[in-house]
């Protein structure tokens, strides 16, 4: 089993797609092993988008994070954060697949519903930053 970290974004939440997403994870055979409404902090969203510092959209991405609530999650299943980034779709949600969670719940390349770990490293980094190990159940 491996696990991922997904977040529902800002957009997402506002938009009342939370429950949704959730069917829609546990329909894809994941297991949510934690949860929890969270608001992310600009140091916080600093910190957790740090590779992107010198790209033009940092500071936009950083705005929009820290703009409202979100639900992060640490998600379990064989193939976790391959199966995760299928199911989410394309960055851009114009270019995602039909059925994806960014095609039908996303608005834009920023406020795209969702946030999925890149690989398996980014994975275990992403879910210590939200989670502690007592909260992983």
């Amino acid at each position: 089993m491996e696990k991922t970290l997904a977040i529902i974004k800002p957009d997402a939440v506002e938009s009342k797609n939370v429950g949704k997403i959730l069917t829609r994870i546990e329909a894809e055979g994941f297991r949510v092993v934690a949860f929890k409404r969270h608001r992310i902090s600009k140091t916080q969203a600093e910190s957790f988008y740090g590779e992107h510092r010198a790209k033009g959209f940092f500071g936009s991405l950083v705005a929009y994070m820290t703009s409202g609530p979100v639900y992060v999650a640490v998600l379990e299943r064989e193939n976790g954060v391959a199966h995760w980034r299928s199911v989410m779709g394309a960055t851009d949600p114009a270019k995602a697949d039909a059925g994806t969670i960014r095609r039908e719940f996303g608005q834009s390349i920023e406020r795209n519903a969702a946030h999925g770990s890149a690989d398996a490293a980014d994975a275990s980094r992403e879910v210590t930053f939200f989670f502690s190990q007592a909260e992983l159940i």
